[in-house]
C-alpha cells in the first residue's frame, strides 16, 4: 500500500472479496476489451475532437511507455491539472498501467493549491494545460517547481515553454507488471472542511467496484454515452459512473468545457447523450434554453447532486425538459446515495434514494455519538467496501475524522429513513457550497487574517438563488475600511482560486459567539439573511 494511506482492516477486505465487490479488477484495464473488440467506436468525444477506442488505447500505451522513459515509476505521485479533453483521460489511463498515482486537481487551482498538492504528495510531475481561460499556467509551474525539489518533470499540454509538451512523451510501450488491485489508483481532493483540502485515496479495486456498480443501477451500458458537462476530474463526473465509467463498459465518453447549453445541447444530441451529471444550479438555465435549441432530451437521465435540490425545481425541470432526473448525495470519500431512473418521481424528487451497496453502513448519530431514531436528523457515520478509512498523510485529522471502529464522520445532517432511503438536512462542517465546488471558510480566513486592515474574520455561507450558496466575509476591521475589491485581489496575488474569493463583505464591529466560545456563524447568517 501506498506509504501515507490507510488500507482496510483484513477482516472487511476478506469480507468485501467474498461478497464480490473487490473482484481484482484494476483501472489499468480500462479500453482493453473495447479496443479490441470494437476498436473502430469512438471512445472520446469532443465538438472538434473523435478518438476510438483502439486510438485511446496506443495512445495511452504510447504515453505510458514515454512517461516510463522520463523515469517515472509505480508509486509515484503525478498532480494533474488538465482541463476536459481526450488527453486528460489517455493520460489517467497511462499513468493507471504506469502504476503511478495521479493527484486529481482542478483548472481553476491556482498557486496555494497547486503548490500545496505537489509539495505534500511528494510529486514527481505535474502536468498542466498551457494556457486556459486567460491565465498562463506555466507561470504557475514555475513558481512551484521553485519551492518543490521533488518536482522533476512539468508536462505541458500545449506549448511548452521551458519544459517538455505532453504530446512529445509519447514512445514506444513497454512491458510493466499490472499494478495489485489493492494499491492506491488514485488521489482525489477533499471538498475540504480545514485549511488545506484532503487528500483521498481511492484503490483500483474499490474504484473499479464503484464504476460497476454505478452504471448497473443506472442501466448504463455499451449502448448509451456519457456527458461530463462538470469537470472530470471531479468524483461526480469521473466515476459515478461518469468518464472512466463510460470506458469501462466501452460507451462513448463525451466532454464538455462547461454545462453552457450552446456546446452541451448539440453534443446530446449529435452523440445520442443518455446520462449526464448536473448542478441544480444549471437546471433553471437548461429549462429557459432548451425550447430555444429545441433540445430533445426524452432518453436522458440527469443525476443531479453536489448541493441541495429543491423537489419542486426537480418537478418542474423534468417536465420542461423531458427528461429524467435522480437525486444524488456522494462524496470523494465514498459514499453514494442516490435514486434510480426506474423509482417513482415523487421519491426521486425528495430524497437521496438509497446506498449503492448493500454493505455500506449508516449511522445517524446524535452529539453524543450515539444512533438517533430512525427519521430523526443526526451526523452521518458511514464506512462500506468503497469508503476510505483515513485521509492520504494526515494521521492527526484522521484520529477525529474517523470512530475507533472505521465509521468515517461525515459532517452531513440526514434523516434515516426506515424504508432505508436518506434525506439530507444540511451540515456541520464549515464548508460553503458554491454551485457544487467546495469551499473552506477556515481556508479562505486564514488568507483574509493577513491583510494589514483585517483584525479577524468569519466566513459565512450564505443562500443564492443561483449558486445556492454563496461566501460572505464578515470583516472586523483595524484602521481603515477594506473593500470587498481590495480583499479579492489580495487572495487572488497569494494564489487561491477564483471560487474561493467572497461573494460579500461586511463590517462588523464584533463577532457573536457561542456558550462554548466559537464564533456563532448561525447567528451570522441569520443577521444577513
Amino acid at each position: 500500500m501506498l506509504t501515507g494511506a490507510v488500507p482496510w482492516p483484513a477482516e472487511f477486505a476478506e469480507r468485501y472479496r467474498r461478497a464480490g465487490y473487490w473482484t481484482g479488477e484494476t483501472l489499468a484495464d480500462l479500453l482493453r476489451e473495447p479496443a479490441r473488440t470494437a476498436g473502430d467506436r469512438p471512445a472520446v468525444v469532443t465538438l472538434r475532437q473523435r478518438v476510438s477506442y483502439a486510438e485511446l488505447d496506443a495512445w495511452a500505451d504510447e504515453l505510458c511507455g514515454g512517461l516510463w522513459r522520463l523515469g517515472l515509476r509505480a508509486g509515484d505521485r503525478v498532480v494533474v491539472q488538465l482541463p476536459n479533453g481526450p488527453d486528460f483521460l489517455a493520460l489517467l489511463v497511462a499513468l493507471f498501467r504506469l502504476g503511478a498515482v495521479p493527484v486529481l486537481a482542478l483548472p481553476a487551482h491556482r498557486l496555494a493549491e497547486i503548490g500545496y498538492l505537489c509539495a505534500h504528495t511528494g510529486a514527481t510531475a505535474l502536468v498542466i494545460p498551457d494556457v486556459l481561460a486567460r491565465f498562463d499556467h506555466r507561470e504557475l509551474a514555475r513558481e512551484v517547481s521553485a519551492t518543490v525539489p521533488e518536482l522533476r518533470h512539468v508536462l505541458v499540454a500545449g506549448a511548452p515553454g521551458e519544459f517538455t509538451a505532453l504530446a512529445q512523451v509519447r514512445a514506444e510501450p513497454v512491458d510493466l507488471p499490472g499494478p495489485d488491485p489493492d494499491e492506491v489508483a488514485l488521489l482525489l481532493l477533499s471538498g475540504g472542511t480545514t485549511g488545506r483540502p484532503k487528500l483521498i485515496p481511492r484503490t483500483h479495486n474499490d474504484y473499479a467496484y464503484q464504476l460497476r456498480t454505478t452504471a448497473a443501477e443506472m442501466g448504463f451500458d455499451a449502448s448509451g454515452a456519457y456527458l461530463a458537462a462538470l469537470p472530470a476530474a471531479h468524483n461526480a463526473a469521473l466515476g459515478c459512473p461518469g468518464v472512466l465509467g463510460a470506458l469501462r463498459v466501452g460507451a462513448p465518453a463525451v466532454l464538455a468545457a462547461s454545462p453552457s447549453p450552446d456546446e452541451v445541447f448539440p453534443l446530446i444530441a449529435r452523440e445520442g447523450v443518455t446520462l449526464t451529471t448536473l448542478m441544480p444550479a444549471f437546471l433553471p438555465l437548461w429549462m429557459e434554453t432548451a425550447p430555444i435549441f429545441q433540445a430533445d432530451l426524452s432518453k436522458l437521465t440527469v443525476e443531479v447532486g453536489g448541493a441541495a435540490l429543491d423537489p419542486r425545481l426537480a418537478a418542474r425541470a423534468e417536465e420542461a425538459l423531458g427528461c429524467t432526473l435522480t437525486r444524488w448525495f456522494g462524496m470523494a470519500e465514498g459514499l453514494l446515495s442516490f435514486t434510480r431512473p426506474d423509482e417513482p418521481a415523487q421519491f426521486r424528487h425528495t430524497t437521496e434514494g438509497r446506498p449503492m451497496s448493500a454493505d455500506d453502513e449508516l449511522r445517524a448519530v446524535g452529539e453524543d455519538g450515539r444512533d438517533v431514531p430512525a427519521g430523526e436528523v443526526g451526523e452521518l457515520l458511514v464506512r462500506g467496501p468503497y469508503t476510505l478509512r483515513g485521509y492520504y498523510r494526515a494521521e492527526e485529522h484522521n484520529r477525529t475524522a474517523f470512530t475507533s471502529d472505521g465509521f468515517y464522520r461525515t459532517g452531513d445532517l440526514v434523516r434515516l429513513l426506515p424504508d432505508g432511503a436518506m434525506v439530507v438536512e444540511g451540515r456541520i462542517k464549515d464548508v460553503v457550497n458554491r454551485g457544487g465546488e467546495k469551499v473552506s471558510a477556515v481556508e479562505v480566513e486564514e488568507h483574509l487574517r493577513a491583510h494589514p486592515k483585517v483584525a479577524d474574520v468569519a466566513v459565512v455561507a450564505v443562500p443564492d438563488p443561483g449558486l445556492g450558496e454563496r461566501s460572505c466575509a464578515f470583516v472586523v476591521a483595524t484602521d481603515g475600511e477594506p473593500a470587498l475589491s481590495e480583499l479579492r485581489g489580495f487572495l487572488t496575488e497569494r494564489g487561491l482560486a477564483g471560487y474561493k474569493l467572497p461573494d460579500a463583505l461586511i463590517l462588523v464591529e464584533d463577532f457573536p459567539y457561542t456558550p462554548v466560545g466559537k464564533v456563532d456563524k448561525a447567528a451570522l447568517r441569520a443577521s444577513h439573511e
